[in-house]
């Protein structure tokens, strides 16, 4: 199976090291084999908040990893993830609003932090199993719904600039929901 990225710096048959953030769900374990069958170096996060009840998630993932064949690692961003999401969150809802707290994620922890810290490892991309497309006109990158109308994940990440555009790969927005569970198997 191709991915068709539609991205300017990745052309095909050219192989980059590309993390992918690894929850331990299907999406991004998925994610990580598609990007390995293309032969891509790749090498999986898991990103640790320090919440309860995650040891599982980070274990699957871990194992997923393993049995992939890719290095895998455990990144704490307990202090970012409260002082950016957790204390937005408290604040929103103290106001009597409905906070989302993906939308401030997505840019601030997972195409923030994260992505400067994989960078910092090598990665030429962080991949993550969201529902979402990219496509660069004229020199600007643009996000798109995912094929799957009832799965689309843009929305969470409307707030990405064109530098966290640039170095983002949502191999699953090109699929439907139904194809990723048949690709793991």
């Amino acid at each position: 199976m191709t991915i068709a990225y539609n991205l300017k710096p990745l052309v095909r048959n050219t192989k980059h090291k590309i993390a992918i953030a690894m929850s331990g769900g299907v999406d991004s374990s998925v994610t990580a084999a598609l990007l390995l069958r293309e032969g891509h170096e790749c090498f999986g996060v898991h990103l640790d908040f320090g919440l309860p009840g995650k040891e599982k998630a980070k274990e699957d993932a871990r194992a997923v990893a393993k049995k992939l064949g890719i290095d895998f690692y455990v990144l704490k961003f307990e202090k970012e993830f409260k002082k950016e999401v957790i204390d937005y969150y408290l604040d929103a809802y103290k106001k009597g609003e409905t906070p989302n707290p993906c939308i401030i994620c997505n840019p601030k922890i997972k195409f923030g932090v994260l992505l400067d810290r994989v960078k910092e490892m090598g990665a030429d991309f962080l991949a993550t199993g969201h529902y979402a497309r990219i496509k660069r006109k004229k020199g600007v990158y643009e996000l798109y719904r995912g094929i799957d109308k009832a799965k689309d994940q843009s929305y969470f990440l409307y707030k990405l600039n064109q530098n966290q555009l640039a170095h983002a790969l949502f191999p699953l927005g090109g699929q439907k929901k139904t194809k990723t569970r048949i690709s793991e198997h």
